[in-house]
């Protein structure tokens, strides 16, 4: 007899024969849910060995973040205001169907799947800018309050308390003092600190609206899953200017500075023109969803700009429960797509095999291929796993650089120097299934030239890997990396 048999049946109340028999019934059951929904095989059977080995841990956790729901309430909501949407993104279509032509070759397959699926069409006569400074951007965030005329919308992931961040609330502040129409929408869990300050009832006090996105509520885990995050990053001025990229409101000086990895290291663009209303439209639609006195997304199509820029470009969202998986065919088709030059900053990286194979492959057929991750990572347990990759990524002749300089936190893509997609999104999981994520896809040299001078900054502050070096690291190591390697479809 064992401990655990003897424990279980003295607790409850049963001989310890039946516990074996229990947790088969467990497991078996636990199956058939696994494979009532058709799923990628590795979570799935990271999931099976997991309630195999310890089932009731296992159960608890899959109830918490084994499946997608965003619960039932919002989900309807969802699908139903995405049919409102979708007329409004057609008309948007239609209107700039002639800036199709203006795609460079390699360049329209992509823009036509990130289109696919009720998503924004490329629009042409866009002025683009790219901003690297964290500080300088959170001066010209304040600059931009201080001068706006009608309505601010902001849409982060996370607000940290302190610093700079505090300027921008006070300049918000102020803003809406003046009658400038504020609305913040924050992701609950990203900026949990922030609503539990006193910043919430300071801006509400001001006239600012706030709203809190996809809300941690007790009790609801079974309806809702707990880690489905809004990690967008949107900042539209007067429906005319946006700003995104990969930073959040934070101040680099104070953000998590006891993680022992550094500042974190940004990058932003500052948009103006037409494809600034696609943002707008986003943002309206999340606020409209994440809001719970709204029940209708009503919102006209915002207007054009009368800007003429030179820069062709598309907004790109994506997310849980509509437009369902798309990011995950972008990204691969990005990848498939290059012929000479593919180059990846992102500070996660957790990709499934599909994706891997692409990588090898594109490598193969003689593409430079370069990945460049932090030297040092926040998460312990994504560093580990994201080097389990590094062997059969470096055998194919991928290049891996690990950045020195702080946490490389800028996520982009720059396929051939012609083509660049940037924004939130991370080369890992949880973006490409889980978070709900804005990027934007531009088609312009210019705009690429300035990105790869940027990428070349990091390079210069970074540590390629030596795939000999590589394969001589301690047993250990590789055995912790392929142990952490199991988790990669759970993260």
């Amino acid at each position: 007899m064992s401990v655990l048999n003897y424990l279980l049946g003295s607790i409850f109340g049963f001989s310890f024969i039946w516990v074996p028999i229990a947790h088969a019934i467990i497991v078996i059951l636990f199956g058939f849910r696994l494979i009532s929904v058709r799923r990628p095989v590795g979570v799935v059977l990271a999931w099976f060995l997991i309630v195999i080995l310890f089932p009731l841990i296992g159960i608890s956790l899959y109830i918490l973040i084994g499946e997608r729901p965003v619960g039932r309430k919002l989900t309807r909501k969802i699908i139903r205001m995405d049919k409102e949407y979708a007329a409004i993104t057609e008309t948007m279509r239609k209107r700039y169907q002639a800036d199709r032509q203006l795609l460079p070759t390699e360049g329209r397959a992509l823009s036509l799947l990130a289109e696919s699926m009720n998503g924004s069409p490329v629009i042409a006569g866009n002025q683009i800018e790219l901003f690297t400074s964290s500080l300088k951007i959170l001066q010209y965030f304040i600059d931009e309050i201080n001068q706006a005329k009608k309505t601010l919308h902001l849409e982060f992931y996370i607000w940290a308390l302190g610093g700079d961040a505090d300027r921008v609330g006070e300049a918000l502040i102020a803003a809406a003092q003046r009658g400038v129409a504020c609305k913040v929408l924050l992701d609950s869990l990203g900026s949990k600190d922030w609503f539990k300050s006193t910043w919430p009832s300071r801006f509400r006090k001001s006239g600012i609206e706030v709203t809190e996105a996809l809300p941690i509520q007790v009790g609801r885990f079974q309806f809702r899953r707990a880690d489905l995050r809004l990690h967008r990053k949107i900042f539209v001025i007067d429906n005319t200017i946006v700003w995104t990229g990969s930073m959040n409101m934070v101040d680099p000086r104070t953000f998590k500075q006891d993680s022992g990895v550094g500042e974190w290291v940004d990058a932003m663009v500052r948009i103006e023109g037409p494809v600034a209303s696609q943002f707008e439209l986003t943002f309206s639609f999340d606020w409209s969803v994440d809001n719970p006195k709204i029940t209708h997304f009503t919102e006209v199509m915002p207007a054009s700009s009368q800007l003429e820029g030179k820069v062709l470009a598309q907004e790109f969202s994506s997310g849980p429960v509509y437009r369902d998986d798309i990011l995950y065919q972008v990204l691969l088709s990005a990848i498939m797509d290059a012929r000479e030059e593919l180059t990846i900053t992102t500070p996660y990286f957790g990709p499934d095999d599909g994706l891997i194979q692409a990588l090898m492959a594109a490598a193969g057929r003689g593409v430079n291929v370069t990945l460049i991750v932090p030297k040092l990572n926040d998460s312990t347990l994504v560093a580990w796993s994201s080097r389990s990759f590094y062997a059969d990524l470096m055998s194919a002749g991928v290049n891996i650089a690990e950045f020195h300089g702080g946490l490389l936190h800028t996520k982009s893509l720059l396929i051939d120097k012609r083509v660049a997609i940037f924004g939130s999104v991370n080369f890992d999981q949880r973006s490409l299934r889980l978070n709900f994520e804005i990027s934007l896809i531009v088609y312009n040299d210019e705009f690429c030239a300035k990105l790869e001078t940027l990428i070349d900054s990091y390079l210069a502050q970074s540590d390629m890997v030596n795939p000999v070096s590589w394969a001589k690291r301690p047993r250990w190591r590789v055995l912790l990396e392929n142990a952490a390697h199991l988790a990669s479809p759970l993260l």
